[in-house]
Formats: structure tokens, sequence, C-alpha cells
């Protein structure tokens, strides 16, 4: 294996990142000039500035984010804004955090469920496999749980199931079995230590035929068993669905199939929540849809062309409706 580029040790990246489908999805938020919004996923402030620029006096917009980097740069991004504010946070507690604000209903909810080009492009937060740093993997630097922990403590089966399952990884088995071996020697403490356990596990042939870095879709893994990004995430999407306004929409934009696939489900569920079976004329379930399905979209060729990282993102909403809410939110796997 070539040799990794060392990261550099002061951090030279300052917190940008390019907004993906940025009028697109505030458009489809459909921004009341009196409205109060959350931005679940603060990020760099670009979709929040978007909002901001649409709302009026009296609308508020209340950003959340774990990164208190992210954070940072969003309040002096926006302190020429007097209505927003901004919380640090998971997204998953947000029906928490805005009680705390004192706000149970809102218009509005949007969450970019994807991550920030300043943490790919900041070597030492351990994100990327083209530059040799920390195996870290954390989006709030305060957790506990980073990658290192698991590759180097967590049984080879557990690494195996969330590199199949997160990073749906033909060969997570071998590769799991690798890093087992690995850490006996010594334990992972790169990205490039993990480079390395992915180019031993998968051969060569198979490598040069990947369109793509051969270790990719294990980063991808890692990193949402790191941040919990998907296990509560169906819970969170109908609780948030659940403190809006009739009229109110949600919004989201995912960048891998995994997460849409949950996206479209829950919102698929919960504007067709009906259980009876197929044969019965009428239903008896008592369970109506609380919204209904706004039109899905992707990135334009153009914008593709000029930001890459976009080519993924898919972008859905649904509208509350009049309805009273009827359907129980999931509780999460222990």
């Amino acid at each position: 294996m070539e040799s990794m580029p060392e990261a550099k040790e002061e951090k030279t990246v300052p917190f940008e990142h390019v907004s993906v489908m940025l009028k697109e999805t505030v458009d489809l938020l459909d921004v009341k000039p009196d409205g109060i919004y959350v931005d679940g996923t603060l990020g760099g402030g670009g979709h929040s500035e978007e909002i901001l620029k649409r709302l009026g006096g009296t609308g508020h917009l209340y950003g959340i984010d774990r990164d208190r980097e992210a954070l940072a740069a969003a309040r002096e991004r926006l302190s020429g804004y007097p209505n927003f504010t901004a919380l640090h946070g998971n997204f998953h507690d947000a029906a928490e955090l805005l009680s705390a604000e004192q706000v149970d209903r809102v218009d509005g909810f949007l969450l970019d469920l994807g991550v920030s080009s300043y943490q790919l492009d900041t070597a030492e937060r351990g994100f990327s496999y083209h530059v040799d740093a920390p195996l870290d993997m954390r989006m709030d630097q305060s957790a506990e749980l980073s990658a290192e922990m698991i590759v180097n403590t967590w049984p080879k089966k557990e690494i195996a199931r969330i590199l199949r399952e997160y990073g749906e990884e033909k060969w997570a088995v071998r590769i799991a079995e690798i890093i087992a071996e690995h850490r006996q020697r010594q334990p992972l403490h790169t990205t490039g230590d993990l480079v390395a356990c992915v180019d031993a596990a998968i051969p060569r042939a198979v490598r040069n035929k990947d369109p793509g870095h051969s270790a990719r879709r294990t980063f991808q893994a890692l990193r949402i068993a790191v941040n919990d990004e998907l296990e509560p995430l169906r819970r969170v999407l109908m609780e948030m669905t659940r403190m809006l306004l009739p009229g109110g929409r949600l919004v989201v934009l995912t960048f891998h199939s995994l997460e849409d696939r949950i996206v479209k489900q829950t919102m698929r569920t919960m504007a067709s929540p009906c259980q009876c079976p197929p044969r019965i004329p009428v239903c008896i379930c008592g369970r109506t849809p609380q919204v209904r399905l706004l039109d899905h979209q992707k990135p334009s060729e153009e914008e593709i062309l000029q930001n890459s990282r976009s080519h993924s993102a898919m972008l859905r909403g649904c509208e509350r409706l009049e309805s009273q809410w009827n359907l129980e939110i999931p509780e999460e796997r222990s």
C-alpha cells in the first residue's frame, strides 16, 4: 500500500460548506414570513441564512448542531439576524431542545443529513480516507464513542454487522477479520491503519475495478455507527411531524440510500397509515393520513458539475394535515 500524506498539525481549513440544492430545499419548506422554523442540522448556516432572508421580523429560526465549531461559525455568519437562536445538541433531541425554549409547535423543520465539507476536509476530524489522521469521526467532539474505539474494542462480529448494514460492504466479514488481526498486534490509531486493513481484506483485482475508493463504504459505516445516524431517524421524523402546525412542512436532504430509504418509508407511512387487510373495502383501523407527500427532487446536472458531492443527494418533504395525530411513534432499539 502506498503511504498516505500526513495530516497537518495546525488546522487550516475554514468552516466553509456549499449547501446542496439550497434554493430547492428552502423553496420546498415554503417559508412563511411570520413562521417558526428549525434547521436541525445547522452546519455552516447556508440553509439557515436563506430561511432568515425569507422571514419577517415576527418569524424566528432555531438552528441545532452538535458540532461546536459549526455552531461558532454559524453564529458569526448569522449574527446580523436578531430572530435566530443557535442550540447545541443533536437533532434527535429536537423536541427537548425546543421545549427548553418554550417552543412546542413550529411551521417547518429542515434536515440536511450530509457530512459538511469542513468535516470532510479537516483531516484531524478523521472522516477522510485520503489523508492519514487520527481515527475519530465524531461530529460532536465531546462524545465518548469514536471510530478508534469501535475498531479496537467492539467484537469482530459486531464490526462486520455495521460494515454490512451501514456500508453495504460485501467484504464486511473479511475486513472485520483483518481489523481483529491487526489490533492483536497493535491498536488501530489512524485512518491510514484502517485503509491498510481494507486494502488487505479486498483483493487488488476487486479494488482496481471499484469506481471509487475501496475504503469509502467502511468509513461511511463507521461514521454512521459513531454518530448514531440511522437508528433514531424514523422516530425523530415522526416526532418532528407531530410538532408541525397544520400546513407546516418537514424537508429532508439525504446523501445515501440507507437514509433515503428510512425517510421515504417513514413519510409514506405517515401519508398512508392504514393497516387494514387489502380485502377489507372500508378502513376499520382508524389510522388517518397525517401528511401529504411533496414531490421529491434531485440536484441538477449543472449543480453536480459544480459540486461533485451533490451527486447522490435526494430531497424529500411532506406537509402536515389538519387530522389529529393517531400514529404510534416507534421506540428505539436498545
